[in-house]
């Protein structure tokens, strides 16, 4: 025989199984680009003249580390086909010890970027609910799949690097998918406005020449003693807002 549940108890099972909205820290509204934005690592255009700096500097992992051994900032534009980063690193060695992009990516001198499209929080690891992209030296882009293994997402970003002397220049194009997107099929990206929020972080991969990176350097304040919960957890991003 069939059991109907009391409504009252369906509301609770249903406001038990929802998601819990994530709260908006460290928020940022950044201008649309009035011009377009060329990714070659130059960082010649006027957009990026007027756009504010902002400091990547919250050590996740690793030991204290001096300024002289890495020092990082970033400015923010957009458009409607994507969030445009420019990423400004001053770091005396850059280090790519793993040839192949699958095999311990993180462990090489990267940059991370998490994205979460509709700024929901929640966990993402094995899901695309956010996505956390490794963006290596020779600009693949990786992350995990949700088979649970790693996989190239090199047409979800355009990434271009100059370096002179201990200063890298990255300039970087990302388009946004919701948690909508399949691993196995054709997905659309989604066409930015003003108005609407993006959960995002930075970090950083630094490594000297280890076996392991040395240093993990993101651009949020992560409470508690594990703050590497990036790749995991999309409530510790921050809440960007885009602006006309």
């Amino acid at each position: 025989m069939k059991t109907i549940l009391p409504w009252f108890f369906v509301f609770v099972l249903f406001s038990c199984n929802r998601q819990a909205k994530k709260k908006d820290h460290q928020i940022i509204e950044i201008k649309k680009t009035s011009t377009t934005i060329t990714i070659d690592g130059k960082a010649v255009e006027n957009t990026w003249n007027m756009a504010k700096w902002y400091m990547l500097d919250q050590n996740w992992l690793g030991d204290p580390y001096t300024y002289e051994d890495f020092n990082g900032r970033y400015k923010l534009s957009w458009d409607d086909e994507a969030l445009y980063i420019l990423v400004e690193i001053t770091d005396d060695i850059l280090y790519d010890q793993n040839k192949d992009p699958l095999k311990l990516w993180w462990n090489d001198d990267c940059i991370e970027v998490f994205v979460d499209e509709d700024n929901s929080g929640g966990l993402h690891q094995y899901s695309h609910n956010a996505f956390a992209y490794h963006i290596a030296l020779n600009g693949n882009v990786v992350d995990l799949a949700t088979n649970k293994e790693p996989k190239l997402y090199n047409d979800h970003i355009i990434s271009a690097k100059v370096t002179e002397e201990n200063i890298t220049t990255w300039e970087i194009a990302v388009k946004l998918y919701n948690d909508q997107y399949i691993d196995s099929k054709q997905n659309t990206a989604t066409t930015l406005s003003a108005d609407k929020k993006i959960g995002f972080a930075l970090a950083y991969c630094d490594n000297d020449g280890s076996t392991e990176r040395e240093n993990f350097i993101g651009s949020v304040f992560v409470p508690g003693e594990d703050k590497n919960q990036g790749w995991i957890n999309a409530d510790i991003f921050g809440t960007l807002v885009l602006k006309e």
